[in-house]
């Protein structure tokens, strides 16, 4: 499915676990952004075009997390540790550095594993509602993980979420947004997974690694992450409370919180000018404090 137009260039790249297709938009200080599981970089597509009229370039791929263009290679690690090395790897690949990394949802949780193991490329981290410690799946979607390993399911829930009336239960796409995505919108993020075995195949292999022991050891490794982070959290949340933020703000040596109002967890969707306002200004107080 094609991405929206509003994100820039289609690109891709071959990186050691296959090719990520990417879209990008405009000149500058490199943002690389991070969705979560079954959506893609249209999530993105009201944010990008504010933040690369800023000045900035917008660098939004599609990763391996059931909504992808391409499968991934034979033996790819689609392990969330794998995963945050994909992202390592896009950095590397692209000679990228002094990114500002922008994680959404389940993209949070793997850039929050990318820093603790290494972050030289990146200059800043912007946490937009997402899972952290132990919340990684958030209770209502740990059934994923267990049904990841039943044969047939994966097609079986591509099958179940046709409907666009199930695509809005809590245990779908419901409690993610206020906002109703678009019909769209949501073909990207469903056809995918439903027409090719390999995307099937990816999504499985991720969902099957899911545990809260990733991102509890990643936090055990945050007293030594020295870059400014940014938690644009959600106050109506329902997946990942304020709570949730201000622990995150408590273990990051250099962290602020600023709640986003009348937005759940997809901020990108419910608030995309309110979230590109806040990019954009931490992106330009940072790299000032950082000269």
């Amino acid at each position: 499915m094609a991405r929206s137009g509003s994100l820039g260039h289609p690109r891709t790249v071959r990186l050691p676990h296959g090719v990520i297709g990417y879209r990008e938009l405009g000149q500058g200080p490199a943002v690389v952004f991070v969705h979560g599981l079954l959506v893609n970089a249209d999530l993105w597509r009201n944010v990008v075009p504010v933040v690369a009229a800023a000045g900035y370039r917008c660098l939004a791929p599609d990763w391996p997390l059931g909504s992808h263009a391409y499968p991934t290679g034979p033996g790819a690690d689609l392990s969330p540790p794998g995963i945050a090395g994909m992202i390592e790897d896009f950095l590397a690949a692209l000679d990228l550095s002094d990114v500002t990394l922008v994680a959404n949802d389940t993209g949070g949780a793997l850039v929050q594993i990318l820093v603790a193991r290494r972050f030289d490329r990146i200059g800043r981290v912007v946490l937009v509602s997402c899972d952290s410690l132990e919340r990684f799946f958030p209770p209502l979607f740990r059934f994923l993980t267990v049904a990841a390993h039943l044969p047939g399911s994966v097609w079986m829930l591509t099958q179940v979420l046709r409907s666009r009336a199930l695509q809005r239960l809590p245990i779908a796409y419901g409690w993610l947004s206020h906002r109703q995505i678009p019909s769209d919108v949501m073909a990207s993020y469903l056809l995918p997974a439903r027409r090719s075995a390999g995307i099937r195949r990816d999504l499985r292999a991720f969902l099957r690694q899911v545990h809260r022991r990733h991102t509890l050891a990643a936090a055990k490794s945050f007293g030594s992450f020295d870059r400014p982070v940014l938690l644009a959290w959600a106050v109506d949340d329902r997946l990942f409370p304020m709570s949730l933020a201000r622990r995150l703000a408590q273990l990051l040596p250099d962290a602020r919180l600023a709640p986003v109002a009348n937005s759940r967890t997809f901020v990108p969707e419910d608030q995309p000018s309110a979230l590109a306002k806040l990019i954009t200004e931490f992106a330009s107080n940072t790299v000032r404090q950082a000269a």
